[in-house]
């Protein structure tokens, strides 16, 4: 049988040293292969649409074009699943970039083996990156409307309802709700009592209905919407 085709990743990030330190990491996996590097969301947006990667290493902060405009346009124009780098000290800017179609976020500060399987599971679509981290991120900016670090006057911001929700069958709609809790496929089976492959089932259903290209973007709507509340039946944190 013929070996799968390696995931396509182009890396769009202003500094050269970043660039080539992450390039190296993902050329030295047998199944990845880097396609090309843009110093700027404007380099990044054509490079996407040139080369068709899976997936895209987007920094936020870059001139020209930001990475959230990059983010929007590479989402709007093609297929490739993009992954934003950002620190903690920048939630907003990641808020927005989910909002705009990211799949998730890196840390600049993460582990090798954290970059090569954060690639691998977002080209597989199955599955938040680090979900458990971006459901508190979600929760935390949703409940303050998207602002920076509020103050103290600060009131969370009200749900706003989504008529799409209506289409989703109850069984889906329980779905929804752990998937936005952060749960992988496996511990929303547990939690349902259903097979891993029904819980599949369900979140492609429940994505095609409402609209979404994947996971991240359907935590966004649940909490937005008013169906999860930020902090409600957190899972447990896990080391």
């Amino acid at each position: 049988m013929p070996s799968a085709q390696p995931i396509r990743v182009l890396i769009a990030d202003d500094q050269a040293l970043v660039r080539d330190g992450f390039g190296m990491i993902l050329s030295a996996q047998p199944d990845l292969e880097v396609v090309g590097e843009a110093a700027d969301g404007a380099e990044a947006i054509r490079l996407a649409r040139e080369l068709r990667p899976d997936v895209v290493l987007m920094d936020v902060r870059m001139p020209n074009v930001d990475g959230i405009e990059a983010t929007a346009a590479i989402c709007r124009d093609t297929s490739a699943r993009v992954l934003v780098l950002t620190t903690f000290d920048l939630d907003e800017y990641v808020y927005d970039a989910l909002r705009a179609g990211a799949s998730g976020f890196l840390l600049k500060d993460m582990r090798r083996d954290e970059l090569v399987d954060a690639v691998r599971v977002v080209a597989a679509g199955e599955a938040l990156l680090a979900p458990t981290v971006t459901r508190r991120l979600i929760a935390d900016v949703v409940s303050r409307g998207g602002r920076p670090a509020p103050s103290s006057s600060d009131r969370p911001a009200a749900p706003r309802p989504d008529g799409r929700l209506d289409a989703l069958t109850a069984r889906e709609t329980d779905t929804l709700r752990q998937v936005a809790r952060g749960l992988s496929n496996a511990e929303i089976a547990r939690e349902l009592y259903v097979t891993e492959h029904t819980v599949k089932t369900h979140v492609s259903s429940l994505l095609s209905k409402l609209g979404l290209r994947d996971r991240v973007q359907a935590v966004v709507l649940a909490y937005e919407s008013g169906l999860v509340q930020p902090g409600e039946n957190a899972p447990p944190q896990h080391a």
